[in-house]
């Protein structure tokens, strides 16, 4: 097959690492596989693994006609099968540039915590939790399927040092202190919450335990995290919290973790380093990955939703304090992730899933395109107005589908 891949950017974010990795995977398995987008930071890992790279044209507004017109002039090219659109631009893009023609398919991935109501239904809609497919099938979607964020544990290898001792040099990580680690975009939905609690709860914690926390990102709230860490260093301590910036390498982070708060792929990847993970999500919720909880995070995906924010600080003190002060239970539950992840998600094992997806979307192409793209159309178009609306408003989100999760709108409906 020949396939296009489409990340929404190329900045760093997991949807499109997820997306370049695997693209490279595919590839591996004998697939002629390009990428294509605007140029980011994430091109170096483009270029270390060897995957083509077009550039895009610029967008402007999204969906952009240029970015469909030159998408349709590689498929003419090219011969493409496929394209594939990681988040709602890159597939409306994809759907503009086959207007009117039976192949190349067009597939979708979406990775954001819900799904857009105007991506086209006649479009393969691939999902990273069981959850979000089962309500994406309950709305009348029928072509949906599932692939969790997987791990390049080649690339994330356990057993290879990627830096440590330099990373710790240049942050100053040198006395000896229990280093919790989150990689994360400071982003105010579905992060900051999460991320504001952590620092506090770890400078109430140094007051009895020898811990630091260590936060790796940037973001639009990363002005609310810098002054919630000053304030904690001022009254705990220089070194309490500690920000490294955005890391364009956060391998040397996640192997300094003694344990590592995260969500997401980002959990994920902590995991191949075999650190104890407490999952973080929204409302409160704090949660350990053990045998016990593995099956609810496999159903919501590695997040979840708990009664309140104001529970949060004693929430994550429960799950935190057990493994700040047991490095047997530390020790014992990195090796559980790190089992795990070997398992079940693994960069293999997602290529292969990946390539029958699109051998299924080439075998059954949609019926009914026109009648589908026509009734998205028109669902997007409310969803501009209304974003139009909310902007002048002045309560629009940053990030619209992370903003109100599968997860958090379920549970709200059963209380």
């Amino acid at each position: 097959m020949r396939i296009i891949v489409y990340p929404h950017d190329l900045n760093i974010g997991g949807s499109q690492l997820n997306a370049i990795e695997l693209a490279a995977a595919v590839r591996d398995l004998g697939h002629e596989v390009l990428i294509f987008g605007r140029r980011g930071a994430l091109n170096a890992r483009i270029d270390a693994l060897g995957v083509e790279f077009i550039e895009a044209p610029p967008m402007g507004k999204r969906p952009s006609p240029s970015a469909a017109a030159a998408l349709r002039d590689i498929v003419d090219r090219r011969g493409i099968d496929v394209i594939h659109g990681y988040e709602w631009p890159p597939t409306l893009d994809a759907t503009l540039a086959v207007a009117g023609r039976r192949r190349p398919a067009v597939m979708a991935t979406v990775m954001s915590m819900s799904v857009p109501r105007f991506i086209p239904r006649s479009v393969p809609l691939v999902v990273g939790t069981e959850e979000i497919a089962d309500a994406e099938r309950h709305a009348g979607r029928r072509r949906v399927d599932v692939l969790e964020p997987p791990v390049d544990l080649t690339h994330n290898d356990v057993a290879h040092d990627p830096g440590v001792a330099a990373f710790r040099e240049r942050f100053g990580l040198h006395e000896e202190r229990i280093t919790i680690v989150s990689v994360s975009r400071f982003a105010r939905e579905l992060k900051l919450e999460g991320v504001l609690t952590a620092i506090d709860v770890v400078g109430r914690m140094s007051r009895t335990d020898p811990v630091r926390l260590v936060l790796v990102g940037d973001g639009p709230a990363s002005s609310e995290v810098e002054g919630r860490a000053r304030r904690v260093n001022d009254e705990f301590g220089p070194g309490t919290v500690v920000l490294t910036g955005r890391l364009d390498d956060p391998r040397p982070a996640y192997a300094a973790a003694d344990i590592s708060f995260g969500m997401g792929g980002s959990a994920l990847r902590a995991l191949a380093y075999g650190s104890p993970l407490i999952v973080q999500g929204e409302h409160g919720f704090w949660k350990t990955l053990t045998p016990h909880t593995i099956e609810a995070f496999l159903w919501t995906g590695w997040y979840g939703v708990d009664g309140g924010a104001e529970h949060g600080v004693e929430a994550l003190e429960s799950e935190l304090r057990p493994l700040v002060r047991s490095h047997a239970l530390r020790r014992q539950l990195g090796a559980y992730g790190l089992g795990l992840v070997r398992e079940r998600f693994s960069l293999e094992r997602a290529a292969a899933l990946q390539v029958a997806m699109y051998e299924r979307a080439l075998d059954r192409p949609a019926p009914f395109p026109l009648a589908s793209n026509v009734a998205a159309l028109g669902r997007y178009g409310a969803y501009y107005v209304g974003k139009r609306v909310r902007r002048a408003r002045g309560t629009e989100a940053e990030d619209d589908f992370n903003a109100r999760p599968v997860t958090a709108l379920r549970r709200a409906a059963t209380t």
